[in-house]
């Protein structure tokens, strides 16, 4: 979601007239997109600000996003931030900063006339309360993301779930769907430029309610012209059903890859989060895609150190990697998140036992990865070569089920990069998640 909107950004500034330059360099204007996922998040995305501030200190420096959102006094009362944006606000970003420069000039450096009421004393501040943030706004149609082969686009925005541990809710507000016709149109500009892979993307983008939702929004991609496939960036538990998965499957584009955010495999700790679904019935339909296709990859997120976790629910959690095969976890020590009802919980953890409890996650993780790949040993598959590696050795990208795939470069006569390449996956697999072709 935030590399979709910043690339929104980033292309509203070149159409105004303005070059975007590489991080290190000086700018006249900064804008750092916040990310609010957890309090590290919120940590780098104070840092990004603050390094903004110190390269120029003339600069006029805007703070937008999720970390905003939700501590918008907070970012404001940085020293040096000019402007803080919510996340339904974006879209005036570009024209507020147009404003303000304007301001500057006309005072010829004097200070200007700031938002008597942000609590900063000198940023404007633009965030609505969460709560007004029930309105889809868009971001335009986007033309170029920073790859030449894969591209995002956004579909939904918001979530109504209020998972116990969660802030998103409070960062994106209700859940609201972009209009069908936009996205067609988007994904038609897209593939008019080349890009291969189309990763629809949002908050929940299982909850998509334009048109016939997203079965309906997939049918239409899938019947237009052209070599491109489609993946889906994440799919909740919470709202998919067999049946649903059944149909979203059916789809003749659509990668062999879904991400389906797990969080634990403990039904006690599930209850907890408020996940609105059981380890069975996350496992029923793991089950459902394994009959469609062994290969199909299923990747998900694990927190650990839940408020209350035991080290049965601990166990439970490893057993379920085990058995779902996955074909990667990403897995997370518990953030405390003030706001949110796991924060009040009792029996919080210490920050050692999460970070332990984490380590051996990812060990079984590891462990699970590695299966999946030796299991694709001898498969062909569907690559869509991004990049020359750094030695100039291989070309890499993802393969249909998401395993990240090298291929020798000595085997093409010319860049590969953005076409469909069939492969056979053999040679020695790396870290469990990448195949040598």
């Amino acid at each position: 979601m935030n590399q979709y909107e910043t690339e929104a950004l980033k292309e509203r500034f070149l159409t105004g007239g303005y070059e975007v330059v590489p991080e290190e360099e000086t700018a006249d204007v900064y804008v750092i997109n916040t990310c609010t996922v957890t309090n590290l998040a919120d940590r780098k995305s104070r840092q990004f600000i603050r390094r903004a501030v110190k390269r120029n200190p003339d600069a006029l420096v805007c703070a937008c996003g999720c970390y905003v959102q939700t501590s918008p006094e907070e970012a404001a009362s940085i020293p040096g931030v000019d402007l803080v944006i919510g996340t339904n606000e974006k879209q005036e970003l570009f024209s507020k900063v147009e404003e303000l420069l304007a301001m500057r000039e006309e005072a010829r450096g004097d200070a200007y006339e700031s938002d008597p009421e942000a609590p900063g004393g000198r940023a404007v501040s633009m965030v609505l309360p969460y709560s007004e943030l029930t309105e889809y706004r868009s971001d335009g149609i986007i033309t170029a993301m920073e790859g030449r082969s894969r591209a995002f686009i956004k579909i939904q925005e918001g979530c109504d779930r209020f998972c116990s541990y969660c802030l998103i809710p409070f960062a994106r507000g209700r859940v609201r769907s972009r209009d069908e016709e936009e996205v067609i149109a988007e994904v038609r500009s897209l593939l008019e430029r080349g890009f291969r892979e189309l990763v629809l993307t949002g908050i929940n983008t299982a909850l998509y309610g334009g048109g016939e939702g997203l079965p309906g929004l997939l049918d239409r991609i899938d019947r237009l012209p052209g070599d491109f496939r489609i993946r889906l960036s994440s799919l909740e538990p919470t709202v998919v059903s067999p049946e649903q998965v059944s149909r979203v499957l059916d789809h003749e584009r659509l990668c062999h890859h879904l991400h389906l955010s797990i969080q634990s495999g403990s039904d006690a700790v599930l209850r907890a989060m408020n996940r609105g679904y059981t380890r069975s019935e996350y496992l029923e339909i793991v089950d459902l895609i394994r009959k469609r296709d062994p290969n199909f990859g299923i990747t998900t997120d694990i927190i650990c150190g839940f408020p209350g976790e035991t080290e049965k629910d601990v166990e439970d959690t490893l057993d379920l990697i085990r058995e779902a095969a996955f074909a990667r976890v990403h897995v997370f020590p518990y953030s405390r998140r003030d706001g949110t009802k796991a924060a009040a919980m009792p029996d919080q953890l210490p920050q050692k036992v999460k970070e332990e409890r984490a380590r051996r996650t990812s060990l079984i993780a590891d462990e699970a990865a590695k299966a999946f790949a030796e299991s694709l040993r001898g498969v062909s598959q569907t690559v869509l070569p991004e990049r020359l590696s750094a030695n100039g050795e291989y070309y890499e990208g993802y393969s249909d089920n998401y395993l990240m795939t090298y291929i020798p470069a000595g085997g093409f006569d010319h860049d590969p990069t953005g076409e469909f390449v069939d492969v056979r996956l053999g040679g020695p697999f790396m870290d469990g998640v990448a195949g040598i072709c």
